[in-house]
């Protein structure tokens, strides 16, 4: 029947009712470029559905004779007779070849559709034409075979005989020409790039200096070529105190041994969380300095070795927070909250080692003192130790560039999946930075060659991404969301993160939103263990792999794609648990330094398969492969924390059961899309589109809507930064338990109200139609 319609509608000079438009252009002014993704009328809001855009006068016709008439119907009878016995044809012609597909008699050229969360992994049929037509099974197979050792090692030699690729300077700026010429060498449809104008904090014209000072003797113990970036600048004298990991625990077994903090030099080792947030513990206890080593227990053969970092407690420019740093944009002088406004540098064990000898008193508790010698918490009281720390960083006006790259869809084409790496490293980082970039080039070749050779027809857009900056704290790839904030969330449905996927080789670590565990379990079950003959990946993490999987921190540029934007995310690698890559950020991060990890480059042809796989199928099927369902799990998890918290909440007037009846709605919400998906039309691609955008918001509409973006930029109550955050909410009723009087009872309404009206609204939101929601809980 279908040829019938077509004949019919060619006969009468019939058009499309709709079309989308995806056009990606360079500008002459202001941006190097900008997206443009225009959608036909009956998408936008407004719009009438089959309404041309330009309406003609309509003329009566002539008056006809009845001989002519009855000549037209003859016409159209015998027309749609053709018609039908054309489509009937076509048909049978199909049946035949899936019964031969079904009986094993002859090769399969039709493959039966299942839903796209099924357990079977089959695929769905294209009803794209042209030859030649490619399956799930064997789209999975072609990017296998293509991908390049190689390559790989190809691209990873860049980073060789390197010192530095520090953001905006020469050879970050030569790397990203390299990288728009070869994304144009791969004929990608649309290549451009987004120039950001921020402020760095770079080294001055001396280094930092680290001194002991001994009743009235300053003695140098380092002056070292590494900086911490954002640091406050000066020189800082104080009592040094250590903390280990610099955690908030660790920091409160120090106070319970009356030790004051205030007015101290904090000393803690590296790992377990970030310096920015060490850094913020420190500031909050009222320390004037502090400094961060690697410990020789976590970090083999590294006792000279000095690391680079940044302690902004945030993601992005922080002299823009908020908005992006565009060049035709004018902001007044404003700074980050996130900013530390105390001194801060990073030294060798060896120094902290001398400094540990100079301090005497009480020494440190078993399981902190690590691989440090005569590890002392504090000087004794008896001596007048200080250390004096001084810091020279300068401000720079930089300009950076993020290279894009895009496939575009050929049904939804201003949908799209993102694939990033970071670009620049302090150092040659080879680890940090050269991997996935790595990984990023052989990923945008091989895929736009099975677009242009092999046929493939990706339904959705992929946008390969190379980002600047991110040392500083994925500033690149947080200032482009900033700059289209307003519609990303409506069009990037998934970012995959390629930064540092290979730091070791025996153990695999992932973060990952909800929304993409069952994809990326799928995945790994599809990937061979490089490592491990026959195995697949999925082997190497276990069937209990998802209680395994590490939250994002703020030096993960993934991070501020689901905290900031509500994008769904996957960021995975391969590490040693039981040893730390130890130049990661360091002048010692080359390429030889990681191939003693083992099996550099095997790896790295695994991590390209997996996320090259998640980028198919996430714009190869029907609908989006994101499993909306997760979430009902996650906050059906929070509510069994919190419920021993209910007599508690009770005694102060407030009850828990709002929350629970906001995540009951939800997970009816759930149903009902699951629902709708099943009962729809699944060849009808408005119906289709509809639904892969309810599930789409899904992430986004877990961004508390209450708070400000400017103020409070991570968002996200699972994931992001602040009291919003229902693990905030959970610390709160459990200080609750342990000490009534230290709870703010108003703040905690507060938690209690935005907690359940954000999940309240999401529920709404993935209902669909507001004449469908129960607002009555």
């Amino acid at each position: 029947m279908d040829h019938a319609r077509a004949v019919i509608s060619n006969l009468f000079s019939g058009e499309p009712m709709s079309y989308t438009r995806f056009s990606i252009a360079r500008q002459t002014e202001g941006d190097n470029s900008h997206v443009e993704m225009k959608l036909s009328a009956d998408d936008e809001d407004g719009g009438e559905p089959g309404r041309p855009e330009h309406l003609h006068a309509i003329m009566s016709p002539p008056p006809r004779s009845g001989r002519n008439r009855c000549f037209l119907v003859i016409a159209a009878v015998l027309l749609l007779l053709i018609g039908f016995l054309i489509g009937y044809l076509s048909y049978r012609g199909r049946m035949q070849k899936a019964g031969r597909c079904l009986d094993g008699s002859g090769k399969c050229e039709v493959t039966p559709t299942a839903s796209y969360l099924a357990d079977d992994d089959e695929t769905e049929e294209e009803e794209v034409p042209g030859p030649p037509v490619l399956y799930w099974p064997d789209l999975r197979d072609l990017l296998s075979d293509k991908l390049s050792v190689e390559r790989l090692e190809v691209n990873l030699r860049q980073r060789a005989n390197k010192y530095s690729f520090e953001a905006g300077d020469t050879e970050d700026q030569s790397t990203a020409n390299y990288i728009h010429d070869q994304f144009t060498r791969f004929l990608l449809d649309e290549v451009w790039n987004d120039e950001h104008y921020i402020k760095l904090q770079v080294k001055g014209s001396s280094n930092n200096k680290v001194s002991v000072v001994e009743d009235g003797k300053e003695e140098e113990l380092e002056s070292p070529d590494a900086y911490v970036a954002y640091s406050k600048t000066g020189s800082v004298v104080g009592k040094p105190v250590y903390v280990n990991y610099g955690l908030k625990a660790d920091f409160q077994r120090v106070q319970k041994l009356d030790v004051s903090l205030n007015e101290t030099i904090i000393i803690f080792r590296a790992g377990k969380i970030t310096l920015a947030e060490k850094v913020a513990n420190a500031k909050e206890v009222g320390a004037v300095g502090a400094l961060m080593y690697l410990d020789p227990s976590d970090y083999r053969n590294t006792d000279a070795l000095v690391p680079f970092g940044h302690a902004h407690l945030g993601t992005g420019d922080p002299f823009t927070p908020g908005f992006p740093s565009f060049n035709h944009t004018q902001f007044p002088p404003v700074e980050s909250s996130g900013l530390p406004r105390i001194a801060v540098q990073t030294v060798s064990s060896q120094a902290v080692d001398r400094l540990f000898s100079k301090m005497g008193g009480k020494e440190c508790p078993l399981e902190w003192k690590g691989g440090v010698m005569g590890c002392k918490v504090m000087p004794e009281s008896t001596t007048n130790v200080t250390v004096k720390l001084t810091v020279n960083n300068v401000m720079a006006d930089r300009k950076i560039l993020n290279i894009f790259g895009a496939i575009k869809g050929l049904e939804e084409p201003d949908r799209y999946v993102v694939i990033g790496a970071q670009r620049d490293s302090w150092g040659p980082g080879a680890a940090k930075a050269g991997v996935g970039t790595a990984i990023l080039l052989e990923l945008a070749r091989v895929i736009s060659d099975m677009v242009k050779k092999d046929g493939y027809k990706p339904r959705r857009s992929i946008i390969f991404a190379s980002w600047s900056a991110g040392e500083y704290g994925a500033v690149g790839a947080t200032e482009w969301l900033e700059g289209y904030s307003a519609t990303l969330h409506t069009k990037a449905f998934t970012y995959i993160n390629l930064d540092a996927a290979v730091l070791g080789s025996k153990h695999m670590k992932i973060s990952a939103s909800p929304l993409l565990y069952t994809l990326l379990e799928r995945t790994m079950k599809g990937v061979k263990d490089p490592g491990k003959g026959t195995g697949n990946l999925y082997d190497r993490v276990g069937t209990d792999w998802v209680k395994t999987v590490v939250p994002l921190g703020l030096d993960n540029a993934a991070f501020p794609f689901l905290a900031f934007s509500g994008i769904p995310v996957v960021s995975f690698g391969f590490y040693n648990k039981d040893e730390e890559y130890a130049f990661l950020g360091t002048t010692q991060d080359t390429v030889a330094n990681l191939k003693t990890t083992g099996n550099l480059y095997g790896l790295m042809r695994a991590a390209a398969e997996v996320a090259g796989q998640i980028a198919l199928r996430l714009t190869h099927d029907h609908e989006l492969f994101l499993d909306f369902e997760r979430y009902a799990e996650e906050l059906l998890a929070f509510q069994e924390k919190f419920f021993p918290y209910g007599q508690d909440v009770k005694t102060l007037g407030l009850t828990l059961k709002w929350l629970y009846f906001a995540r009951g709605d939800f997970q009816r919400a759930t149903n009902a899309l699951r629902r709708d998906i099943a009962n729809s039309d699944r060849e009808n691609r408005i119906v289709r589109r509809a639904l892969n955008d309810r599930i789409m918001k899904v992430e986004y509409d877990f961004l508390s809507p209450y708070l400000s973006p400017k103020d409070v930029p991570f968002r996200h109550i699972f994931f992001g930064k602040g009291s919003h955050t229902l693990q905030s909410l959970l610390e709160n009723l459990e200080q609750l338990r342990a000490n009534k009087e230290s709870v703010d009872v108003n703040m905690l309404k507060e938690q209690l109200a935005l907690a359940t009206w954000t999940i309240k609204g999401a529920a709404n939101a993935l209902v669909g139609d507001i004449w469908d929601t129960d607002n009555e809980f």
